[in-house]
């Protein structure tokens, strides 16, 4: 992967597959865009990402599909249809086979864990001052970005370190940073929902309008549709940041009451790391809502 031009391809092929594996993707789909026989692609397309490409589109509609489990009251049936899986039963299979229970009882599981929660949350602010859950709805406009993607579990704070050194350096060498540089990240995928190893994030840069740049190697530049979000603000480390998730998360259905929307989150990191206590460090996180 050292030739640009196979490396464009195969980033073409991934951004191919995320857009349409809801779809029916033939194998002439493929080749069109990868310039490469199914075969040998999905032989590169193996040793890279430790799947198939097949394996790849099952395995993404599955998680799109508890997604929907999880954060919408969209029907079984209705979902089975929105990925892909013309059969309810075959469906409810393929997603047991996956998730070791089936799509009803997926959902079950997570509506009683919020209740439970809700249940002592409310018990413990009878006894004393829980803090309230603050958010503000926000609409951002379309941003511009640089990025580089970091593969693996969100908890390995370490490699995401080495992941946004790797751009900076880049970023650096391209004269992008400034005073008032925007950094964020780019969550693609819930860990309860993919296993470690598939879970995305994207380390990002935002482009102003003066900053021309194209796509070189694993640093690719792209658009981020205007979108309306729900705002919240963690303060602390970084890997304390599942706190407030588990938080938001909890609380969801009764103090937020929103409709998640089929969208990556962002957060944004409006301090220097290097110059700000772990204990101060800003985290605005931004979950997307219709």
């Amino acid at each position: 992967m050292k030739n640009q031009t196979q490396l464009n391809r195969y980033v073409k092929l991934i951004e191919f597959l995320e857009k349409k594996f809801k779809s029916t993707i033939k194998a002439e789909d493929i080749e069109e865009v990868s310039f490469y026989s199914y075969r040998n692609i999905n032989r590169i397309f193996l040793a890279l990402q430790h799947e198939t490409i097949g394996q790849f589109i099952k395995r993404r509609r599955l998680e799109k599909a508890a997604e929907y489990l999880k954060f919408s009251t969209i029907e079984i049936s209705d979902i089975a249809l929105e990925i892909g899986y013309g059969d309810i039963a075959a469906f409810s299979k393929s997603f047991k086979k996956h998730f070791g229970c089936n799509p009803t009882q997926f959902r079950k599981s997570f509506s009683l864990q919020q209740k439970i929660t809700n249940e002592i949350l409310k018990n413990k602010s009878q006894h004393e001052n829980t803090q309230e859950l603050n958010f503000e709805v926000e609409t951002l406009p379309t941003i511009k970005i640089v990025y580089i993607q970091y593969k693996g579990s969100y908890e390995n704070i370490k490699e995401i370190e080495k992941t946004w050194k790797q751009l900076l350096k880049y970023a650096y060498k391209k004269k992008l940073l400034s005073e008032k540089t925007i950094v964020l990240g780019e969550v693609l995928d819930d860990n309860e929902l993919s296993s470690s190893i598939h879970c995305r994030y994207n380390a990002c840069i935002v482009l102003n309008d003066n900053q021309s740049l194209n796509s070189e190697g694993l640093f690719i530049v792209k658009e981020i549709p205007s979108q309306k979000y729900a705002k919240f603000i963690h303060k602390g480390s970084h890997e304390s940041c599942f706190e407030t998730y588990n938080d938001i998360y909890a609380r969801w259905m009764i103090d937020v009451g929103l409709e998640f929307d089929d969208k990556p989150i962002l957060e944004f990191y409006p301090n220097d790391d290097d110059v700000t206590p772990k204990k101060d460090l800003i985290t605005e996180i931004y979950i997307p809502i219709l």
